[in-house]
């Protein structure tokens, strides 16, 4: 299938040049004109996707080259934005920097690539004049076909501006669609796993007005928007997904605590039959009535451990539950809720759901940062005994009941080690899971739950 979409990624030299900034800016602009958009974030980030949506209001999709190949992230491509007019893509770290530190697979160069979609190559100017034009030349010609088309330059003054786009044009004949001032309110606050969650921010929405009233003042949008629809079509398969199964009631830890999920995940267990019922552990004193079961995600439990701990009404019932055969997933932040005990960032150790033996408790450094490959070593929740998915982790807490009914290998590296807690229908850990990169773990998830809905029913 042939599809045609007006699309354009935003890129930089390297984190922190501000692209989610100028995304942001930008949604906000494009929204405030009625301008139907969609968002991606390259990669496997959850914070910047939560900003994206906040300001467009739709879930923010993820396009991850290492959990899916090209077919199936041109499929989502088009599957979440054929009805908007414009797709916007935020890159990933540095614009090259993929697998490993020294391949380019996964990067947001490999996403454009295989995308066949045009770069606007974000650029912190501070500090820079004439070899801002080195670095752009750097980046157009390390790879032969770059992608990019355009620059955007950050952190710049009204007086240099116009020096620098002249620079630029002149030299490279590469267009420069506008500017973003040194701005501190415009600076996105950041915290260990990366920037604050959109809902811890008052004035996000303020916040982002203002830099939409900036970038329309300094960003030529009609430019952007000329270039998004010279973006030509791209191809795809679309994939042999699982069949659609009975209804299932499946419960989804939301709220400060608990949000970091892939969007394409949700939908994908949607689609396949089950209804998704938000909860929350750190306000609700009970679950939802009638669960097939529940999915716990990422987020900052040790940031909420002592509401949560306070909770115990809501968590002896979730253990309760758990016990008596509901099937739960818990990832990474879940996985730590349901622990025996959870040391808080305030170093005090808290009562938690008791489902998994232990204690989860902080490192002071990140463990076991990045890409893996998790191979199931007997039947799980997810995974059949032998079978494989694409894991990513990001945590600075660690447990003392790790599990081992899986074994995860770093990318690219010797490194191994076990992980995942199995026990019954309960299935959790450290690593995060993308569904869409072995659509069969959300059907084995969602039958598990259809025969615990049958089990129930019987009684």
């Amino acid at each position: 299938m042939e599809a045609k979409m007006n699309r354009v990624l935003f890129a930089a030299p390297s984190s922190s040049s501000g692209k989610t900034t100028v995304v942001c800016s930008l949604l906000q602009l494009l929204v405030n004109k009625k301008i139907p958009v969609a968002a991606f974030k390259c990669g496997p980030d959850y914070i910047d996707p939560l900003f994206h949506s906040r300001v467009i209001g739709a879930p923010c999709r993820n396009l991850d080259l290492f959990f899916t190949d090209e077919n199936m992230v041109n499929y989502l491509l088009y599957k979440n934005a054929q009805n908007s007019a414009l797709a916007v893509l935020e890159g990933v770290m540095g614009y090259y920097d993929g697998l490993g530190g020294n391949t380019l697979t996964a990067s947001a160069y490999h996403l454009a690539k295989a995308t066949k979609t045009p770069v606007v190559l974000v650029v912190n100017a501070r500090g820079m004049s004439l070899s801002i034009a080195a670095q752009v030349k750097g980046f157009l010609e390390y790879q032969p076909q770059s992608q990019i088309k355009a620059v955007l330059l950050n952190q710049v003054s009204s007086m240099v501006y116009p020096r620098l786009k002249a620079v630029i044009e002149e030299q490279l004949e590469l267009p420069v669609v506008g500017y973003l001032p040194h701005n501190p309110e415009f600076a996105l606050k950041s915290r260990h796993l990366g920037l604050v969650t959109a809902a811890e921010i008052s004035n996000l929405k303020e916040t982002l007005e203002k830099m939409a009233a900036q970038a329309e003042k300094t960003i030529d949008l009609s430019k952007i928007m000329d270039l998004a629809a010279q973006a030509p079509p791209f191809a795809f398969t679309p994939p042999a997904l699982p069949q659609k199964g009975e209804p299932v009631r499946l419960g989804v830890a939301m709220d400060k605590a608990f949000c970091f999920y892939y969007q394409d995940t949700l939908s994908l267990l949607g689609e396949l039959g089950a209804q998704l019922v938000p909860f929350s552990p750190l306000e609700d004193k009970a679950l939802p009535l009638n669960l097939d079961g529940v999915y716990i995600g990422g987020g900052y439990p040790e940031l909420y451990a002592r509401e949560l701990s306070a909770n115990s009404s809501f968590r002896q019932q979730l253990a309760q539950a758990i016990s008596q055969g509901m099937p739960c997933f818990g990832e990474c932040g879940g996985f730590m809720y349901l622990h025996q005990q959870l040391t808080g960032q305030d170093g005090a150790e808290y009562p938690m759901v008791g489902a998994v033996e232990g204690t989860s408790f902080p490192t002071g450094r990140l463990q076991r940062f990045g890409y893996a490959s998790l191979t199931a070593g007997e039947d799980t929740l997810l995974l059949p005994k032998g079978g494989c998915a694409p894991v990513h982790e990001f945590h600075y807490w660690d447990t003392t009941c790790p599990g081992a009914s899986c074994q995860s290998q770093k990318h690219g590296q010797g490194k191994s080690w076990p992980c995942m807690v199995s026990q019954g229908r309960l299935f959790a850990g450290y690593p995060h899971f993308y569904f869409y990169s072995n659509p069969a773990m959300a059907q084995r998830f969602l039958n598990h739950c259809r025969n615990y809905k049958r089990e129930r029913e019987q009684q």
